[in-house]
């Protein structure tokens, strides 16, 4: 391998143009990591949050924007026997994934599904392990329940749309377009709800109430989404777009036995993100292969031009995920 490589680093907080083309020495694997050479990096709004000062990495992470990519593994650290070199490989990430080289632990790698390219599986870590674990696992979404996703035409949504519509839950979501709502229908949504211009606390109280909600906006949505549950169902909350602090009444709460909960993928410890990548390898990947769930595509730009992915995202024009390509 050279010694060098290229990279796009977050020069100081900021909006897209503090991402900046420069070069650093490839990441040496410690215990139990591998070293890929990426051939395309997903793009998420972590990444912009962290870009605009928000979003911290992780004592001993990259600084480097970039949470999930796929490639091949070039290099090996001590105690790796489950990945060998010149496996094609998709992987969350730790961080550091807007490079050509990027260091992660080996279990959290997965193999490029049969029948995907390595520009798809890129797109997959970071919104598969977050939907997997927060629909499924801290959610407890089950078969004929109804599940609201809230952004349905972004990444997380419209992976969200389809694991829950395989695993056959009745899926709704809201989306900011008629497009929007018209791609979340092709995907198994049930009914798709233009929130320009819709109600979806009205519908969803039409339909019997949410079981469980799947919501990244915050702010004011937080006591809609509580009067859009049904009695015991579930809210979890994974981001925050329109803020993290307001004020709830507890008391439907308590009366309907309502759980709010929420996680955040990043900060969970290399064990808790191993068991998830089992976890997808079992019951997701399958599904991956036989072509039943698939990763929605929006746009492709170099590494170099990552600042006008950002941009390209916080647009919010795009449905499903932007890559950068790398290699």
């Amino acid at each position: 391998m050279p010694q060098t490589m290229r990279v796009v680093e977050i020069t100081k907080p900021g909006g897209p143009e503090v991402l900046v083309p420069s070069t650093r020495a490839i990441p040496v694997p410690r215990h139990g990591e591998v070293v890929i050479k990426l051939a395309y990096a997903g793009v998420n709004r972590p990444d912009a949050l962290q870009r605009a000062g928000l979003y911290d990495p992780p004592k001993g992470a990259s600084d480097l924007p970039g949470l999930e990519g796929a490639g091949e593994v070039v290099a090996l650290g001590p105690g790796v026997a489950d990945v060998a070199l010149g496996d094609r490989v998709c992987a969350l990430l730790p961080g550091g994934g807007y490079a050509e080289y990027v260091v992660t632990a080996a279990a959290h790698c997965l193999p490029v599904p049969k029948g995907l390219t390595l520009k798809q599986a890129a797109c997959l870590p970071e919104t598969f392990f977050t939907v997997w674990t927060n629909v499924f696992q801290r959610g407890r979404l089950r078969t004929g329940e109804r599940f609201l996703v809230h952004g349905g035409s972004s990444g997380i949504g419209t992976t969200a749309i389809q694991l829950a519509h395989a695993y056959g839950a009745r899926v709704f979501a809201t989306a900011g377009s008629d497009a929007k709502c018209a791609q979340c229908l092709k995907l198994g949504a049930e009914q798709a709800i233009n929130y320009r211009t819709e109600d979806f606390v009205t519908v969803l109280q039409k339909a019997g109430g949410a079981n469980l909600i799947l919501d990244m906006v915050g702010g004011a949505y937080l006591a809609r989404n509580l009067d859009a549950l049904a009695d015991e169902g579930r809210l979890v909350q994974i981001a925050f777009l329109q803020g993290p602090r307001v004020d709830v009444n507890f008391t439907q709460v308590m009366t309907r036995r309502l759980t709010v909960t929420g996680s955040t993928l990043r900060p969970q410890s290399t064990l808790a993100k191993a068991r998830i990548a089992e976890d997808l390898r079992r019951h997701v990947w399958p599904l991956l292969e036989a072509g039943r769930v698939a990763p929605v595509m929006d746009s492709e730009f170099p590494l170099m031009d990552a600042a006008k992915a950002h941009a390209r995202m916080e647009s919010s024009d795009h449905i499903g995920k932007i890559v950068l390509k790398v290699g």
